[in-house]
């Protein structure tokens, strides 16, 4: 499974981990402004905001799992299985594809604002990119410096949330998910405090006992809490190092170690990168399972007038300073 995270120190970060048992051999890929981008049903933008983000190229069109534009909107599509419903072609409605919801909205949005104008008028349509790579079913979370919803197309329709805590996982339904914090108010950062009963000496006989009853499995409604309390307890200092250090940090804090998960038939899932975007910088910065020193790419090195795609594959081996 995913999650993603939007945070902010000086500059805004945006990013994410995904957790899969596999890899599509995914590149940070840039889409400069003059790239044409196709829409299977909403007609063609020949020129548009650039973009840099993950994404499957097939066929020379960007999959993106998710990025970030020029204008400092990010956005992030996560796996959400048995709840996505996308609907038939609706008249008077934009209809997008799942594949295409990322560029369409990166392609045209300055602000989460301008991004609810054009969701006001989309239908998410259940419209494949290829036989072979059918409808993906996803929630997705866009975000700026001031702002972050969630967008989900469930059986009810297409549903558009305020995201207050700035961080998106998996199942259950993104209010399911924000409601359940409400079981976690009494946890705090400091030493606990015996609350238990007056009738017996309970201690705090270790350093370090914050966040007690925090949990710690890797279910995608617990990595929304523990996450969601990371990121909103999180100390970070406002240079471009610390921030980045801390963003890495808080989605670390709910990686996925091979081995953990069994997804059957000797198959693990594992994080196979996390992504940290600062989307006032347009820079790209990524770890992988393999490789966990940051790699980054700035978006405002390359000819963003151009029109043809700008891939980089990903570094995967483990890169190791030796001091003597």
């Amino acid at each position: 499974m995913c999650t993603a995270v939007s945070y902010k120190t000086k500059d805004h970060y945006f990013g994410r981990n995904l957790d899969l048992e596999y890899s599509y051999k995914e590149t940070v890929t840039i889409t400069p402004r003059n790239f044409p981008f196709v829409f299977r049903k909403a007609g063609r933008l020949d020129h548009h905001y650039a973009m840099i983000g993950m994404a499957f190229v097939e066929g020379d069109y960007p999959l993106y799992y998710d990025a970030i534009n020029e204008k400092g909107v990010g956005m992030a599509g996560l796996n959400f299985p048995k709840n996505a419903d996308y609907k038939p072609e609706a008249e008077g409605l934009d209809n997008i594809g799942s594949f295409e919801f990322i560029p369409w909205i990166l392609a045209q949005c300055a602000s989460v604002a301008e991004a609810e104008k054009l969701l006001a008028k989309m239908n998410l349509a259940d419209i494949p990119f290829s036989e072979k790579l059918p409808p993906s079913p996803l929630h997705w979370m866009i975000s700026d410096k001031e702002r972050s919803i969630t967008v989900e197309s469930v059986k009810e329709g297409l549903k558009v949330y305020e995201n207050p805590v700035g961080v998106l996982t998996n199942n259950p339904p993104f209010p399911v998910q924000l409601f359940g914090l409400n079981n976690y108010m009494a946890l705090s950062v400091e030493a606990p405090e015996n609350h238990f009963s007056d009738k017996l000496q309970l201690d705090a006989y270790s350093r370090g006992m914050g966040g007690m009853g925090l949990p710690g499995d890797l279910s995608s409604a617990s990595r929304f809490v523990k996450c969601a309390f990371t990121k909103l307890n999180s100390v970070a200092g406002e240079s471009e190092s610390e921030s980045v250090s801390q963003f890495f940090h808080i989605l670390g804090s709910v990686d996925q170690q091979r081995g953990c998960v069994h997804m059957g038939e000797g198959k693990y899932e594992i994080t196979i990168y996390s992504s940290c975007c600062n989307t006032d910088k347009g820079i790209y910065y990524y770890t992988t399972y393999e490789n966990s020193q940051i790699t980054g790419i700035d978006m405002h090195k390359e000819n963003l007038d151009g029109a043809a795609l700008l891939t980089w594959p990903l570094r995967e081996g483990q890169r190791i300073f030796m001091e003597n």
